[in-house]
């Protein structure tokens, strides 16, 4: 009897575990399945962030264009208005006074700038720079900048202005 009743038992709990055994790997397939969804969720947050840095980068660019546009036609409002001012005062000293302003300060900023390069150079190559590394420094972007924006304005701009473009 008693070996009835350990087989039984011993039967009861060999079944009973191989019933519990699906349910402890659903337990662990819930558990993988839950690190996978909260990695897919960060996964997300990530995305949604680089998304929002994107649009914001956009709105700042856009503003910056709206602020340069802004800046262009004003700039183009003045100068409009000072040919009106200029025609409208006649051929008098007024009028040549005006005309000479924008060539005095471009040869005022140019000289300003060339002198400013020519000490630095001269500095630099007393203190034992190399020609290069010293080219190299002085041409920078603003440099360059100043250069093309006076080159464009006295040549440029004119000569597309005469042909009517």
């Amino acid at each position: 009897m008693l070996d009835m009743l350990g087989g039984g038992v011993l039967g009861s709990v060999i079944g009973g575990a191989f019933r519990l055994i699906p349910e402890f790997l659903k337990a662990l397939d819930r558990k993988n399945e839950r690190q996978h969804e909260l990695s897919m969720f960060e996964r997300q947050c990530k995305l949604e962030e680089q998304r929002s840095a994107q649009k914001l980068s956009e709105i700042g660019a856009a503003r910056e264009v709206a602020i340069d546009t802004s800046a262009m036609s004003a700039l183009e409002s003045a100068i409009y208005q000072q040919t009106e001012m200029v025609k409208a005062s006649g051929r008098g000293f007024v009028a040549a006074l005006s005309a000479s302003v924008r060539p005095v300060v471009t040869y005022w900023v140019l000289a300003l700038w060339t002198f400013i390069h020519t000490w630095y150079a001269y500095a630099a190559l007393s203190a034992g720079g190399s020609p290069e590394v010293v080219f190299n420094q002085m041409m920078s972007a603003d440099f360059a900048a100043l250069v093309a924006g006076t080159l464009n304005y006295w040549f440029l701009d004119r000569t597309l202005a005469k042909r009517g473009l």
